[in-house]
């Protein structure tokens, strides 16, 4: 009997083997035993994201052919396997590009808002916010955007989608080993999972405690893959997967319809773009903040002589503190879906207006933010970012997300896959915090098929007219702050990436009023700031930064944050 087992599992090994013709063509990428890579310099092509095996999976379909499209694709969907916390075709998210003729993309698949969704949607009778409605179970979620960005992306890719969903599909389906830190977040949201999905057989959940070393099998995620592999993205948004969304709306009394599904198109933006000390910045537009928070803060900065004031000097930490407290003013005021509110890009980018901002900065003190508003204009943390730089010079910056870590924590039922909790994004009531604490107003508030205000800050920049960089990072509203402070690293400091990436951070967003530092932070610093009246907070960690840019002899430098399992790829 044993001796038959052991033939059928042999068997049962062999069928499998021979099922993952993406792997096996690529042995050198082992799902079951890989190391992370933080830093590496590559000749022609480099990948940096969230997970080693997406970094390998995408340089691997460079070196087969693909450009950074195709890579980003696949990259794209080997997380949603490999880094459910984040990774998604249950989110949406921004995809900002420049191609090798200097084109540029603004590619917009955030989630929307359904057309059953109102104003006060999670207000009490009282009009007091109800957080968990907005946070957890289904009623949380957003209009999917991720596989209508995928398949409008597919227009600059130049390998089948079938060749780039394959990789992804062979992880969930013959699995993957879990790192420490990726088994120790799904001990700790298994009852969250259990309480907010309407089914309880599902992959994340197991009868024993994850531990690092495990295999990660997602069968019911591999099945909606391959349902995707063959009918494209007509399944997730009217076919059998679509149903299964609706089916768990229904369950759990979500408001998402097959027509919200049918009805979501992946839309173009106009990126923003600005000068800084030479170098050329292009972030992205509404709804998302980042490009503009991103200007903002850099320009507000620029006539002070930053190099001379020193890294985390008390003078360069103050005056940035102060450009972020009237930045994050703004975005409370102004900024929203620039489809429903207009957005006033060019006067918030202004140097006239940027200089009154900074009318009343004072060395010696802090500002209150009681005192701080919007200017008169008159006209998740848990998110996941990819940089990419191909052979042939394209860049590619591209953030998207779950919103809180795991998302809403449903997993739809029969499809394996977890569901955003983005409608937390919007102002579910003036002056009302989020799961980020970002305060907003009527710019922001709910409204049917409207996309709800993004942190996301994909970001390239170029020098002389020639590529020069591509960075991006999760950490919610820390996000633009984090893409400022890396940018002002390089540019002002002259460090290296990888330092400019790793050194503590901090990070200021007008509302609550208060400074966080992460840990290791100056202590000359912290103190003179401390007694200079700023209030400041531990964290042990702002955001995973992701960058790859091209050196001086046109290599690639890729580097991936030291804060997480985060690493690198290429050739």
């Amino acid at each position: 009997m044993k001796n038959i087992i052991l033939v059928s599992s042999l068997f049962f090994i062999l069928l499998n083997v021979e099922a993952q013709t993406f792997f096996n063509a690529h042995r050198s990428i082992k799902p079951f035993n890989y190391t992370i890579e933080k830093k590496m310099v590559f000749k022609k092509a480099a990948v940096a994201s969230a997970h080693p095996l997406a970094s390998m999976v995408g340089a691997a379909i460079m070196k087969d052919g693909g450009n950074a499209f195709d890579a980003a694709i696949a990259v794209q969907l080997a997380l949603a396997v490999v880094y459910p916390g984040a990774g998604n075709i249950g989110g949406g998210g921004f995809l900002l590009a420049r191609k090798k003729d200097g084109t540029l993309i603004g590619l917009d698949y955030r989630e929307s808002a359904p057309a059953k969704a109102t104003k006060n949607m999670y207000l009490d009778n009282n009009g007091n916010v109800i957080t968990s409605l907005a946070q957890q179970g289904v009623l949380a979620a957003g209009i999917p955007g991720t596989v209508a960005g995928i398949f409008e992306t597919m227009k600059y890719a130049k390998l089948p989608f079938t060749v780039l969903i394959q990789p992804a599909i062979e992880l969930a389906e013959f699995g993957f080993v879990i790192t420490e830190k990726e088994a120790s977040s799904l001990n700790y949201l298994s009852k969250q999972f259990l309480q907010n999905s309407a089914v309880s057989d599902f992959a994340f959940v197991s009868k024993k405690f994850w531990k690092g070393g495990d295999t990660l099998i997602q069968t019911d995620l591999a099945n909606t893959l391959k349902r995707i592999q063959k009918f494209g993205k007509k399944d997730f948004y009217e076919g059998v997967t679509a149903d299964l969304i609706v089916e768990e709306m229904k369950k759990g009394k979500g408001i998402i319809t097959k027509e919200d599904l049918k009805n979501y198109k992946a839309i173009y933006r106009t990126p923003v773009e600005f000068n800084y000390r030479g170098y050329r910045i292009i972030s992205f537009a509404p709804p998302s903040s980042g490009g503009i928070l991103l200007g903002q803060m850099l320009k507000m900065i620029e006539p002070y002589p930053m190099s001379a004031y020193g890294f985390q000097s008390t003078k360069s930490v103050q005056l940035m503190i102060e450009a972020e407290r009237r930045a994050y003013a703004d975005r409370a005021e102004h900024m929203g879906d620039p489809d429903f509110w207009n957005v006033p890009t060019k006067k918030l980018l202004s140097n006239s207006y940027l200089k009154k901002r900074m009318k009343d900065y004072d060395t010696a003190k802090p500002s209150l933010s009681v005192n701080i508003k919007g200017g008169n204009v008159k006209e998740s943390e848990e998110t996941t970012h990819l940089s990419i730089i191909d052979e042939e010079d394209n860049l590619v910056s591209v953030t998207y997300t779950l919103n809180d870590s795991y998302g809403n924590k449903t997993v739809v039922g029969h499809a394996g896959f977890l569901l955003n909790n983005e409608m937390d994004d919007f102002s579910a009531k003036p002056g009302a915090p989020n799961l980020y604490g970002a305060i907003g107003g009527e710019a922001n508030a709910i409204q049917p098929n409207k996309r709800m205000l993004s942190s996301m800050t994909p970001t390239i920049v170029t020098k002389d007219g020639k590529p020069y960089l591509t960075i991006g990072t999760p950490g919610g509203t820390t996000i633009p702050t984090s893409i400022f402070q890396a940018i002002v690293n390089l540019i002002d400091y002259k460090m290296s990436l990888q330092d400019a990436i790793d050194k503590p951070k901090f990070h200021h967003q007008w509302q609550p009023d208060e400074v966080l530092i992460e840990r290791f932070f100056e202590n000359q610093t912290r103190f003179d700031l401390n007694k200079m009246g700023y209030k400041l907070s531990i964290r042990n960690a702002i955001g995973r930064t992701e960058a790859v840019r091209i050196l001086s002899n046109n290599q690639r430098e890729a580097v991936a944050d030291r804060r997480g399992d985060d690493g690198v790829a290429g050739y």
